[in-house]
Order: C-alpha cells, then sequence, then structure tokens
C-alpha cells in the first residue's frame, strides 16, 4: 500500500472509530434530540413540474422544471399561498441551488411563488437529476454558461430575476463577469442568499460532508487524494449517518429547526458523491470575481445571509452589499447557510419585495 493509501486508510479507521470512542455518545444524544423536534408537515422534494433536458455547451443534460402561470401542474398538496401576489409583470424568476444540493432545496420557495410568477428551477451538473460533469468542466465559470444555456432554452423572451444560494449565487456572479450586457436588460433583478464573490475557505464547505476525522489540514491535493477512495468516503458516512446528521445540522442551520428540515438537507448532501465534491473544490478556493459584481447596481439586488453561517460568513454578504451599489441587505440573526429553509418565511418576504421592484422597473420601460 502507498504512504498515501496508508493515511487514508488510517484516517478512514480514525474517522470509524469517532462513533465507537467517547464522543460516540455525545452523537447520540445530539441526534436522538434532533428526532424530537417538531415536524412540519409540508412534503419535501413532492413539488413538480413536467421536466425538460437543456443541454450545456459541453453537452452535460441539465434537468430543468418550469412551473408556469395558472394551475399548478403535479402539486403534492391542494394548498395554494394566500399571500398577496407580488406586483404582476411579465417575469420569470430563476432559481440557482447550492453545492450538494439540488432544486429541491428551493421547496418553500417554489411552494410560495406557484400561481404567483412563472418560475424555473433546475439541477446543476453532477447535482440532483442532471448528467455528470467531467472534471475539467466542473467550475464555476462554467456554471455561468450553464445558467445562460437554461436562460435561452426556457426564459429566452421576458425579463428574468436571478435568485442564487451558495454557489447558485456564484454561478450568477459567474454570468455576470461572462455577460455584464445582460444586467440592466433580461436580467432585471438579482437575489444572492448566503454566497460570495471570492475569498472562500474551500474547507468550510466539506464541513457537513465529511468525517471530522479527516477535516484537519484539508488542501487541493488531500481531496484529491481522497476522492480516489470516494466509494469509502461515501460509505464512511452512510455508515455513521447519526455524525454526519449532527454535522449537518450544526454547520447548515444556525439554530434549533424540525428534524425534517435536517433530514432534507442530509438527504440531499449524502447524494452527492465525494468524487464530485472534489471536482469543484479548487475552483471555490481560486474564486475571484468581486469585480464583477458591479453590473449588478444596474438592478433591485437583495443580498441574504444567516449571521451564524459556518460556510459563507456574513462578512462576504457584507463585502457583496457594499460592492453592489444600491443593494439590500437581509442579515438573518442567528440562521445558518440553508436559510433558505430555516427562514423562509424571511427570505420568501425578501424575495417578495425584490420581485415587485424588478417588475416595477420592468412596467417603467
Amino acid at each position: 500500500m502507498t504512504r498515501a493509501g496508508r493515511r487514508i486508510a488510517g484516517l478512514a479507521a480514525g474517522a470509524a472509530g469517532v462513533a465507537a470512542a467517547g464522543a460516540a455518545a455525545d452523537i447520540v444524544r445530539r441526534r436522538r434530540e434532533i428526532g424530537r423536534r417538531g415536524i412540519d408537515d409540508t412534503p419535501f422534494g413532492a413539488l413538480r413540474s413536467t421536466p425538460t433536458n437543456v443541454i450545456a455547451t459541453d453537452g452535460v443534460p441539465l434537468h430543468v422544471e418550469v412551473d408556469e402561470l395558472g394551475p399548478a401542474e403535479g402539486a403534492a398538496t391542494g394548498r395554494r399561498s394566500r399571500r398577496k401576489p407580488p406586483a404582476t409583470a411579465p417575469l420569470t424568476v430563476v432559481f440557482v441551488h447550492g453545492f450538494a444540493l439540488n432544486l429541491d432545496c428551493w421547496h418553500f420557495q417554489r411552494a410560495a411563488y406557484r400561481d404567483l410568477v412563472r418560475t424555473v428551477f433546475y439541477d446543476q451538473r453532477s447535482h440532483g437529476r442532471s448528467g455528470r460533469s467531467a472534471a475539467q468542466h466542473s467550475t464555476i465559470d462554467q456554471l455561468g454558461s450553464d445558467l445562460l444555456s437554461v436562460l435561452d432554452a426556457v426564459a429566452a423572451d421576458g425579463p428574468v430575476v436571478l435568485v442564487g444560494h451558495s454557489m447558485g449565487g456564484m454561478s450568477i456572479v459567474a454570468l455576470a463577469e461572462q455577460r455584464p450586457d445582460l444586467f440592466g436588460d433580461r436580467v432585471v433583478g438579482v437575489g444572492l442568499i448566503s454566497t460570495t464573490a471570492g475569498g472562500l475557505e474551500p474547507s468550510r464547505i466539506l464541513l457537513p460532508m465529511v468525517p471530522a476525522k479527516l477535516m484537519g489540514g484539508v488542501t487541493t491535493r488531500a481531496v484529491r487524494t481522497l476522492a480516489r477512495r470516494h466509494r469509502t468516503i461515501d460509505g464512511l458516512r452512510r455508515a455513521g449517518r447519526a455524525v454526519a446528521m449532527v454535522a449537518t445540522d450544526q454547520f447548515a442551520f444556525g439554530g434549533r429547526v424540525p428534524s425534517a428540515y435536517v433530514d432534507f438537507a442530509d438527504e440531499m448532501l449524502s447524494a452527492t458523491p465525494f468524487d464530485v465534491v472534489a471536482d469543484f473544490f479548487p475552483h471555490f478556493r481560486s474564486l475571484d470575481k468581486f469585480h464583477a459584481v458591479e453590473s449588478m447596481s444596474r438592478v433591485p439586488t437583495t443580498v441574504i445571509c444567516g449571521t451564524d453561517d459556518k460556510i459563507t460568513s456574513i462578512g462576504h454578504s457584507r463585502k457583496l452589499h457594499d460592492r453592489i451599489a444600491g443593494s439590500t441587505l437581509l442579515e438573518c440573526e442567528g440562521a445558518g447557510h440553508l436559510v433558505i429553509l430555516e427562514r423562509h418565511d424571511q427570505v420568501n418576504a425578501a424575495l417578495d419585495q425584490l420581485i415587485s421592484a424588478a417588475a416595477e422597473r420592468v412596467g417603467a420601460r
């Protein structure tokens, strides 16, 4: 066995030992505490519409779902939002999800805006139901190109509002760098949630997904080495489900949330193979696009983040707010990275205002 192989074997043994050591009691206690929390009856992952594939520039098929105005297609429940609709306009709102998640993470936003505005949701490459990307195309720049492909395929006519969470926000920033001319023209509003345009410490992204024993001194080279044994890492996470769920609860949320939220988030994270994590990992470290966000000053832009976000800390959102003239910053006190679940009412209220401001802008043209 090579030195790297022995090191991985040792790390794997150490990670497996977490559940057998003194820490196990605390993990079990915290996992049981999560399970005792109130459960929201919202059926996560049940909101669907007829899917379509959009082919990216390198041939990867992207799974896309569009909720058209009118009777909601495929709704799991007969409920409709009683909220007052935002100011109407021929708008399409495109939601772009974050790393190791999928389009279902927008559950509360999707439920809120059905029948109120045309919305588009898609799985980013190598995530959810989209096709697997080659490693050389698993980049933030490619995600910006993918976003444009989706816009051209399902939102070519009429103005759009772009809303991105975490890596989804980075995708919007990449598009702004590639096509600044779109902002103020086709793009009439932007929502950036729990995201950044650079300066990210990428090891933070691994916190909910990698056993704690593997986190020490994580570097791009170490992640690549671990990726060669990605099935071992994936197996460790499945075997140590209680450990994984506690990590998800601790690092994805800022406060106590219903256990169903933790289960839902953990299922999405667990469905992301570690070699996909490894493909994207180095590009988070090299991200440096704060110069590109200035084009968003031409349109209503809302920046949202939890003050207890352990992945993309609140400082990133404050910097985005400072760089985007006229933007609005919503700091959700005590919320974590998955603020779109944890504080969905606050997030949706802010998006209501964003969509209304964008609609007014369109009406004033």
